[in-house]
């Protein structure tokens, strides 16, 4: 019996124990299927039709119950249950599903920069296990669903940065016990922080920045204990800074900047001992720095840059020893730089331009300094000698002062340093001989004293691109050494005392795009083969002893569009043809031995024929009998050409029209005179015309066309462009084979028209191109806008000079359009970087038009992630 009931017990419990594994089997399988079957919807959902055909390719369906687990960014338990999915960087273009929901053993759902659109699902409520919910950089837009959060009571991250959600900020989320990182900026959240959001337990993390926001920064957030990092700047707009901050204890990070406060700095935020990080430029905090900022011992950047501070800065901020970096530029502060500033032993970063500061600057200054900018100031005296042996500087401005003195000769041999202003001062001396420095790339000394001769060790800055050394007092020739820096572009020397001739070597130098040498005592002539500069657009050797003939073979350098050789020893004839069609009469006055084309007679080869007379009777009857012949040879070409002529004019001015005119070839002929010039460039000449029915037009004279050359392709594409009707494309009334008829005055317009049309030949004007990209995207008028002498090129390279952090980003968002609010960021960061190269000095630097339309129209895959710029 006792076997039997043994048999019976072990037979119940086999059979226990196989229903058991039999259970656990099926639970195993259906769950597995139950979440290949999720994912396999998920890809089918956030898989857009503009997603690259090979995104999620490795999720497919498999009978294995394990071979989800192996999908691309698929992790899952011993279970082989999904708790982990982490899709990052893949441009999908689809949209969240609500099968997401299945997936309710997740602890980790990251799907960042995927470019995934529309709102997020209820279903997302399912994931009760969930500690980390990344849905950053897509385009989810709508109410942030805050109730999808109720049961995640383990979440610890919450990151939906750089959508497009709207409406009030989600205040259902403060229940969450364990959040420690919430960031929501970057969106298009309004209204007002909900003092609901104080009641974070755990939360060391708080960004809001760049979104809508308004009212008053809740006092009530002092609360927050536990909070390391608070961001709530960027395009907020809060009315001042809360006091209460000041006892934020925990606080590293406080990021105020340009959120439109207003107001003064309280005292009390120097509690805050364990803060870092200080950001509250670009707002409208006034008054005077307060003293007690100074307890806040662990500082390390104070940004105080863009406001309307005043005062000195406090002697109690020598105890400070953190800082890396002080900005305050673009304040009231007045006053001498601190001594003790010199003494910071870790500062970095000291940029103190456009304020009201004075005296003489502290001679200890120098140390581990990289960006040194004390531009627009009061300051006197002479550069301490600390900033000539400061091997970690990579940028020197203090130009607009009135220091003076030898600059210190360590200067110029700062291995580091990528541009060197100290134009508009009183400093004198001579430049050193020793030169070096791989790395300078502007050196400008305008508008000093410098006495001496140009070394000719400059040759050793290989990397400079910006000499510019004008209105001083350097004597002797230039050095020729000058023009044997490979990459040099720009050049000006103009003002000074210099003597001797233009050197040859300036005709190695291929690179230059302007040269400056007016107002000088040079002689001599132009040297032979000036040609060879096929990107030089500026040349100006006015007021100057240079003698012999205008060079002939100026009429070949087509990037030459500003020439003056005015006020000079020129003699003979200005030649006429080719790109001497461009220039007026003012680029060769003062030259009274010169004469110009439409004087009957010309003095000095007059000169010169009576000089020839006083020769042997011999060689005057050699003359003569030259003469005859060539007399009798000029009435049979004279015969031969008019013939000639009389065919070719009955065929040159016949106007090819694409609609029906009011005018004729000969009104446009008409129009092509001096005074009705409105521009020239590389490419011809504009003229304005106004027609017998009173009608404006824009006559455009090409340069090159009507040598003889037939230009089919040109001549195809202007009657393509005669068909063509948009709205960005300039109408084309018609053409000839020396004038281009639009009916607008517009340049962008036309060059719109290149770039709709793909022009993409030598023709293009690639630079004018990159030019209109930045209007496109700066919204400002090229030119007139930001100062003397300065476009909207020099405006940008200007704009990054000053940045304390420079990058792409960083770049854009300080001159981009407030108007483009619905394009995302890296786009327009593509688009932006695309002008730049089009707008380099060098030409051959510059893409082509090929290549521009290339890029326009292939953007890179990390170019397409959603960010609103006026939130940033």
């Amino acid at each position: 019996m006792g076997n039997k009931k043994e048999m019976r017990s072990y037979a119940c419990y086999m059979l226990v124990l196989c229903l058991t594994f039999i259970w656990w089997f099926r639970v195993t399988v259906c769950s597995s299927f139950s979440d290949l079957e999720a994912l396999l919807k998920l890809k089918d959902s956030i898989k857009g039709k503009e997603a690259k055909h090979d995104a999620l390719q490795d999720w497919k369906f498999s009978s294995s119950l394990s071979a989800h687990c192996s999908f691309s960014g698929v992790t899952c338990d011993q279970n082989l249950r999904v708790i982990a999915l982490n899709v990052t960087g893949v441009p999908l273009f689809g949209t969240l599903p609500r099968e997401i929901g299945m997936l309710d053993k997740l602890e980790n759902l990251t799907i960042s920069m995927d470019n995934l659109t529309g709102t997020l699902p209820m279903e997302l409520s399912n994931l009760t296990s969930l500690k980390i919910l990344n849905v950053s950089h897509n385009g989810f837009s709508g109410n942030f669903p805050g109730n999808i959060t109720f049961r995640m009571t383990k979440l610890e991250v919450l990151d939906a940065y750089d959508n497009n959600f709207n409406g009030s900020l989600p205040e259902e989320i403060v229940q969450l016990t364990e959040l420690k990182y919430l960031h929501l900026g970057g969106n298009y959240f309004s209204g007002t922080i909900p003092e609901s959001y104080s009641e974070f337990q755990s939360l060391e993390y708080l960004c809001l920045n760049a979104n809508s926001l308004t009212g008053k920064i809740p006092k009530s957030l002092a609360k927050l204990k536990m909070l390391k990092e608070l961001f709530l700047g960027y395009t907020n707009a809060f009315d001042g800074i809360p006091p209460e901050l000041g006892s934020i204890e925990s606080l590293r990070l406080l990021d105020l900047s340009s959120s439109g406060l207003s107001g003064e700095i309280p005292p009390s935020l120097g509690n805050l001992t364990n803060l870092h990080t200080l950001f509250l430029q670009m707002n409208n905090l006034s008054g005077t720095l307060p003293p007690q900022l100074s307890s806040m011992m662990s500082l390390m950047s104070l940004d105080l840059s863009y406001n309307n501070l005043t005062g000195l800065i406090p002697e109690s901020f020598s105890q400070l020893k953190n800082l890396t970096l002080m900005n305050f530029f673009k304040n009231n502060f007045r006053g001498p730089i601190p001594s003790f500033v010199g003494d910071l032993p870790n500062l970095e970063t000291l940029q103190l331009w456009e304020n009201n500061f004075s005296f003489v600057l502290p001679q200890n200054l120098g140390g581990r300094l990289q960006t040194f900018i004390l531009t627009d100031n009061f300051f006197d005296g002479p550069i301490p000698n600390g900033i000539g042996e400061c091997k970690s500087l990579t940028k020197i401005r203090v130009a607009n002062n009135y220091l003076d003195g030898p600059v210190p000769p360590g200067i110029f041999k700062l291995p580091l340093v990528t541009i060197m202003e100290l134009n508009n001062n009183h400093f004198n001396g001579q430049l050193p001989s020793v030169i070096s420095g791989d790395s300078l790339g502007t050196l400008t000394l305008s508008n000093n004293l410098f006495t001496g001769r140009i070394p000719p060790e400059m040759k050793n800055l290989r990397a400079l691109q910006a000499l510019l050394l004008d209105a001083n007092e350097f004597v002797g020739e230039i050095p020729g050494e000058v023009f044997e820096i490979p990459r040099l572009t720009k050049v000006n020397i103009s003002g000074n005392n210099l003597t001797g001739p233009i050197p040859t070597t300036i005709t190695h130098c291929v690179s230059l795009t302007a040269v400056d040498l007016s107002r000088n005592m040079l002689d001599g002539e132009v040297p032979k083969g000036m040609k060879l500069l096929k990107d030089l657009s500026i040349l100006n050797l006015s007021r100057n002893h240079i003698s012999g003939p205008v060079p002939d073979e100026i009429r070949f350098m087509t990037s030459l569009t500003t020439l003056d050789l005015s006020n000079n020893n020129f003699t003979g004839s200005i030649p006429t043809g080719g790109q001497f069609l461009v220039f007026n009469d003012k680029s060769f006055y003062g030259n009274p031995n010169l004469c110009f084309p439409h004087q009957t007679s010309c003095p000095s080869l007059i000169y010169l024929s009576t000089k020839s007379h006083s020769k042997t009777a011999r060689v005057k009857a050699v003359v003569i009998g030259i003469a005859l012949a060539t007399a009798v040879l000029l009435v049979l070409v004279t015969l031969h050409v008019t013939r000639k002529r009389k065919l070719h004019r009955s065929k040159a001015w016949k106007l090819t029209t694409f609609q029906r005119l009011d005018f004729k070839a000969e009104d446009v002929v008409e129009c092509l005179k001096e005074e009705n010039i409105i521009g020239k460039g590389g490419a011809g000449i504009v003229y304005r015309g106004s027609m017998p029915n009173e009608t404006d037009i824009a006559i455009k004279r090409l340069v090159g066309q009507g040598s003889g050359r037939n230009d089919y392709g040109f001549k195809a594409e202007i009657e393509t462009l005669g068909k063509i009707r948009h709205r960005n494309i300039m109408r084309l009334l018609g053409y000839e084979p020396l004038s281009l008829c639009p009916p607008s005055l517009a340049p962008t317009a036309t060059l719109l028209q290149y770039a709709y049309t793909l022009k993409v030949d030598e023709k293009s004007d690639v630079y004018s191109f990159g030019v209109v990209l930045l209007e496109l995207i700066v919204g400002r008028k090229p030119v007139g806008e930001f100062g003397d002498g300065v476009d909207i090129v020099g405006w940008v390279n200007q704009t990054r000079l000053e940045l304390s952090q420079p990058s792409d980003a960083a770049l854009v968002l300080a001159v981009v359009d407030p108007r483009l609010t619905e394009y995302p960021l890296t786009s327009v960061i593509h688009m932006f970087n695309i002008a730049m190269m089009c707008v380099k000095e060098m030409g051959p630097s510059r893409p082509t038009m090929r290549e521009v339309v290339h890029m326009l129209t292939n953007p890179p895959p990390q170019s397409t992630t959603h960010h609103n710029l006026i939130n940033l």
